[in-house]
């Protein structure tokens, strides 16, 4: 298991949402995804008790199955005018060629996604959070740090991931696939893990941070 050299704003820097670099042929052992999730278990969770649950998918059909629903999710998130990506005006032709990169490479993955060689599912298991709403900060922050870990740790490993939440438009069509309880775990996050064609991934184009800081008030 071979960890890349990187320092840890490299790491921070270089952990991007891979789609058309993701390898499919190649695949990934278990003992991979154990390492990133012994990374994962790492972050922080609500009153120190672990909710979070990941959900590995290898069996063909399964994928094959998940992918569909994201392709099917990811028609209805495209009509979706001022929140589908392709539908963005970000102000500038360099800003809007930028984005429409991104989503070139967002609709790439819709129709590939079932191909990726493991599917990971980021879950939260105990409560729903439309069950009791002041608790979805709370829930969700005792899943979403660990899937960034996992993340991270994936790219130190040589491996690339996306985070998306397109299915969760059909959710318990995956919990009734997989055969997850609906009613008491909370999918948060589906990510493709792969190996990536070459390592060399650079920093996002970003405004400076004090485009978005409000310094002691709004």
């Amino acid at each position: 298991m071979t960890e890349l050299s990187l320092t840890p704003f490299e790491l921070l820097s270089t952990t991007r949402a891979v789609r058309k670099r993701l390898d499919f042929d190649r695949p990934v052992d278990d003992d991979v995804v154990r390492r990133c999730v012994d990374m994962a278990l790492q972050a922080p969770s609500g009153s120190n008790d672990i909710k979070m649950r990941f959900v590995v998918i290898r069996d063909p059909e399964l994928r094959k199955g998940v992918g569909d629903v994201y392709r099917d999710c990811f028609d209805m998130y495209r009509q979706m005018d001022g929140v589908y990506a392709g539908s963005l005006d970000k102000g500038s032709e360099e800003a809007n060629a930028q984005q429409a990169r991104v989503v070139d490479s967002a609709e790439y993955l819709a129709q590939h996604m079932g191909e990726a060689p493991v599917l990971v599912l980021g879950c939260y298991e105990g409560m729903r959070v439309e069950a009791y709403p002041p608790g979805g900060p709370s829930f969700m922050g005792s899943v979403l740090p660990g899937m960034w870990s996992f993340m991270l740790a994936a790219r130190a490993l040589g491996l690339g991931t996306s985070w998306t939440t397109v299915h969760l438009f059909q959710e318990q069509r995956v919990a009734e696939l997989l055969g997850i309880p609906h009613d008491s775990v909370q999918q948060a996050c589906l990510t493709p893990l792969a190996y990536t064609k070459g390592t060399d991934f650079k920093p996002a184009a970003r405004p400076p941070a004090d485009t978005f800081i409000h310094w002691d008030r709004w």
